[in-house]
């Protein structure tokens, strides 16, 4: 019995295991540079606001490409729409790897942005091969290859500025480049062995503003029960975003550090949540309640934040690190459970991609608003956003009345 359970984990189409290796490789190409950017924009004499727009100039522009190049999938094939948004990557970090101004950097993260709809086209691609019954499977694997690029892209990014520089590109620029690198080889892969997924439609392609869903993702703040698991995920993503970008210049100024311990923290906390995934959620997940855990993990979180400024030292800071770490795996992935426990098979897609929309969002504000914090201090922002994580704890313990919310009773 074990045996066939272990086989039937693997029963999945050829092609998908070439699509999560594609995911990998793009996740690992997005992450490297993460760790870099805020220190990179720094030696364009960016000040900490103006490094900020950075993420968000990405965020909002990957918030308008996401659809367009999903509408082209449909309309001209999966294949070649993945090649190109890969390809955008690519083109997007070589200019910046090898950028003198200011604008060139904010153009190549636009670009980036605009083209880097490639997880929802390659999510529509495991759509296309699987089976209903396969896709749960399917896309909880293709989750698994997006967290472990967390892990191993700032590793890499470590190592990136141990390699010597090329002409034109500075040690910082390194990383984009080698990202640029990764990008070009999942274009390639994708280029030479995936097969078209989709029937290419005869129709013109027309693209309308309701394709962009705003009307609809406002109004869903509003839908009973549903709509505040959606301000939940705005709120968790806010808060966190604004920590993400605040503790970069916490951690170079404050505690005095360097480039390659900023990348090490970042792949500490990536190699703790993958760990914590794998190992702690699902366990956690069938005894306790899951609005009691998001509840949980977002105070922890918060106190995180809290007790960095507090106690400002290297020491100190690891260690807490390595509790936000942990404890930080645990909210996301919960929250589209209790959306997915708490809907129908028939609003499962529509109802999860609302939720991707208000953390895309998260993502473009949260940054902005860290970096006008910064530029008061490089401690208010953890203060701050300590306090909101915490509240934004108690906020999601209210919701438990309202929700089925335990993953054993309800299986």
């Amino acid at each position: 019995m074990k045996s066939s359970n272990w086989r039937n984990q693997f029963d999945l189409p050829p092609i998908f295991w070439l699509i999560a290796l594609i995911a990998l490789i793009n996740a690992i190409s997005f992450t490297i540079i993460i760790p870099l950017l805020y220190p990179y924009a720094k030696q364009f004499g960016l000040n900490d606001f103006q490094a900020s727009l950075l993420t968000t100039a990405f965020a909002l522009s990957q918030f308008f490409g996401t659809p367009v190049l999903g509408k082209l999938s449909d309309r001209l094939g999966r294949k070649y729409i993945l090649v190109f948004s890969l390809a955008g990557t690519m083109v997007a970090n070589l200019v910046a790897a090898v950028a003198t101004v200011a604008w060139l950097l904010y153009a190549a993260r636009m670009l980036d942005g605009l083209t880097g709809g490639n997880t929802s086209v390659a999510s529509a691609v495991i759509s296309d091969i699987t089976t209903p019954e396969q896709r749960p499977k399917a896309f909880g694997i293709f989750g698994a290859t997006f967290r472990l690029g967390f892990v191993i892209g700032p590793v890499l990014s470590y190592f990136a500025l141990q390699l010597p520089t090329l002409p034109g590109v500075t040690s910082l620029g390194m990383s984009f480049l080698i990202s640029a690198a990764i990008a070009a080889l999942a274009s390639l892969l994708t280029l030479l062995f995936l097969p078209e997924t989709k029937t290419v439609s005869q129709g013109h392609f027309k693209l309308r503003w309701d394709d962009f869903a705003f009307g609809k993702i406002a109004k869903s703040a509003t839908r009973p029960k549903l709509g505040n698991l959606f301000i939940l995920t705005f709120l968790s993503g806010s808060t966190f975003t604004i920590f993400t970008f605040a503790f970069q210049p916490f951690f170079l100024n404050v505690l005095h550090q360097d480039e390659k311990g900023l990348a090490i923290m970042f792949a500490l906390v990536g190699i703790l949540g993958f760990i914590s995934q794998v190992f702690a959620l699902e366990p956690l997940s069938n005894k306790f309640n899951l609005i009691d855990i998001i509840a949980v993990s977002m105070a922890l979180r918060g106190v995180a934040f809290l007790l960095m400024p507090t106690f400002p030292t290297y020491g100190a800071f690891v260690l807490i690190i390595v509790l936000f770490g942990i404890v930080n795996a645990f909210p996301m992935p919960l929250i589209d459970t209790v959306l997915s426990l708490n809907t129908s098979n028939q609003e499962q897609g529509e109802v999860l991609g609302i939720n991707s929309a208000y953390l895309s969002m998260s993502n473009a504000i949260g940054p902005m608003i860290s970096g006008l914090l910064v530029s008061l201090n490089y401690t208010a922002p953890l203060w701050i956003t300590g306090v909101l994580t915490i509240l934004v704890g108690g906020f999601a313990f209210n919701l438990k009345p309202q929700f089925k919310c335990h993953k054993r009773a309800t299986s």
